[in-house]
């Protein structure tokens, strides 16, 4: 048999081959591989309907769902491209922007985020359609299931429209500046990274993946979705991390034996292991686990070294990008290195390189290059951003500083915009913020570099608390005093509750330094007093 190039081709041969075995679990509603491959059918004969061709475009804005799969496998039947959307993105000018951006035709959403699609729609002439997964009730609003029943057959969607090389995504990703970058990914971009990620972590048929993350992130996309359809795996597909009791209960009931999270996930199941909880987590919700892979933040030491004691199962980290589709590096259950992210997976290339391009030595830290088949093409619509993300010579830049040693294992350091410049050297946040972490009241803690207008800057680190822990500033100054040489020491700490983060958990930096210069913008301020008022003091 020929080896399914495109999404849906890949979805049909595991339908065909195991055509009554359970592919999705959400709740107590179960989908054999033949139900499913039927919706796909069926939906791509309604997206037809709706006026969808090959090339068009199709927002998915849904919390993880077969719907959101059904959608996306249908569109890439009739060559049609998705454009996940982050859910959580409810402002009407991020949205027309997306929507605008990648000419989208239609969107298919539910009833807790239709209103704000409804809102832009009348100011986007291009969206021709809207969907809900859920009944909603609203005029103009199409009904997804009762559609699907009565959606006509069309000669034109009976065989799959797209070539591998064809566009299946264009996912938005949010800069630190400016409008979110559509990255453009291809079927076999994703087919390829989710065949060469299966072939290290070695899953069986009987494995059983669960869908945690949002699926509208690659992350989540590649592992959770694409990675199951190739090996005909049961998922487990979560709706919504909180609250947590549901799926951990659903964990043990369905025998989830491969959990792919981000660090805080699994740094909170560690800390609730006390007691019938501990009991209730490890022979109950985790207890047929055999492998935990973790990507989209870094994972410190401290919650491997408490979930392995918990739970007896080591945490495999992995790394990638967006524009990697995402995966390109993860580490092998077996030969694992301790802060390393891995080796490249097959078919994907990695090296380092200095400010020049010049490549780098083993050892040597630089800039992470990658090239493979699970490379973007580029961002759509944005020449500039493009040319900028790939050297003369065709390898992604990834704006990674990172070290690969003589095994091939890579070590990442930093991300390069987090650089810091004081006083001409170069600090990574990274490392500061890895040991300020072993400090035993501190949970978790972030470093900004703050410019001082001159072209060097200082550094200020944010720092949570273990919960129930009393900590004061001095303690962390002098932990930072006692463990940094001086240029590398955060002039300033700040003990916070929370800090801000992303769908991922990833730490929103440049949020972090936005509110602390408006902060210093508001204290250098001349303040007018009236003459019957004391003047105002900082308190420092």
């Amino acid at each position: 048999m020929t080896e399914p190039k495109d999404l849906y081709s890949c979805l049909a041969r595991t339908a065909e081959r195991n055509p009554e075995e359970t592919a999705y679990v959400t709740g107590d509603k179960r989908m054999s591989w033949h139900e499913v491959l039927f919706s796909v059918d069926r939906a791509a004969d309604m997206f037809w309907q709706l006026g969808l061709r090959k090339g068009d475009r199709a927002a998915i804005v849904l919390r993880n769902s077969p719907e959101f799969i059904i959608s996306y496998f249908a569109m890439a039947k009739i060559g049609a491209v998705a454009v996940p959307i982050n859910y959580l993105v409810s402002k009407g000018e991020e949205i027309s922007y997306i929507l605008e951006n990648s000419s989208c035709k239609g969107v298919v959403t539910e009833k807790e985020f239709v209103k704000n699609y409804i809102s832009v729609k009348k100011n986007l002439p291009g969206l021709k359609f809207i969907v809900s997964a859920d009944f909603c009730g609203l005029d103009g609003v199409v009904d997804f299931w009762q559609y699907l029943k009565h959606a006509h057959y069309h000669p034109q969607t009976q065989k799959p429209a797209a070539d591998e090389h064809d566009l299946a995504s264009i996912l938005y990703t949010s800069g630190t500046t400016g409008h979110p970058k559509g990255v453009l990914l291809t079927h076999h971009n994703m087919a390829e990274n989710a065949k060469s990620a299966i072939s290290v972590i070695d899953p069986t048929k009987k494995d059983v993946f669960m869908a945690l993350l949002p699926m509208f992130h690659t992350f989540s996309w590649t592992g959770n979705v694409i990675a199951p359809i190739l090996m005909g795996c049961k998922t487990m597909i979560v709706k919504s991390i909180t609250p947590p009791k549901p799926w951990l209960q659903a964990m043990g009931r369905e025998g989830v034996t491969i959990m792919i999270a981000v660090p805080q996930i699994y740094g909170v199941l560690a800390k609730e292991a006390r007691g019938l909880k501990k009991f209730f987590l490890k022979f109950w919700s985790l207890r047929k686990v055999r492998f935990c892979l973790s990507g989209a933040a870094p994972l410190n030491k401290t919650i491997t070294d408490h979930f392995h004691k918990a739970f007896g199962l080591h945490i495999l980290e992995g790394y990638g990008l967006t524009e990697t589709s995402p995966v390109v590096t993860i580490n092998p259950p077996k030969g694992r290195k301790h802060g390393s992210v891995g080796r490249a997976i097959p078919g994907v290339k990695i090296r380092i390189v200095d400010e020049t391009g010049a490549h780098l030595k083993h050892g040597e830290e630089g800039e992470i290059c990658v090239m493979g088949p699970n490379i973007t093409r580029g961002y759509h619509g944005n020449d500039q951003a493009t040319r900028e993300l790939f050297t003369q010579d065709g390898w992604l830049k990834t704006g990674d500083i990172g070290v690969l040693d003589s095994d091939g294992f890579l070590f990442i350091r930093d991300r390069k915009k987090d650089m810091v410049i004081v006083k001409g050297l170069k600090v990574f946040p990274a490392q500061i913020e890895h040991t300020i972490c072993t400090h035993p009241k501190v949970l978790e803690n972030a470093v900004i570099g703050i410019p001082d207008g001159s072209g060097n800057e200082t550094m200020k680190c944010f720092v949570v608390a273990k919960p129930d822990t009393a900590l004061e500033k001095a303690e962390i100054m002098q932990f930072i005093k006692a463990n940094f040489d001086a240029y590398k020491r955060p002039r300033d700490v700040e003990i916070v509750s929370a800090l801000p983060k992303n769908a991922l958990q990833k730490v929103l930096k440049r949020e972090l330094l936005r509110k602390e210069l408006e902060k210093r913008a508001a204290a250098a301020a001349p303040v007018h007093a009236h003459a019957h008022e004391k003047p105002a003091h900082t308190r420092h």
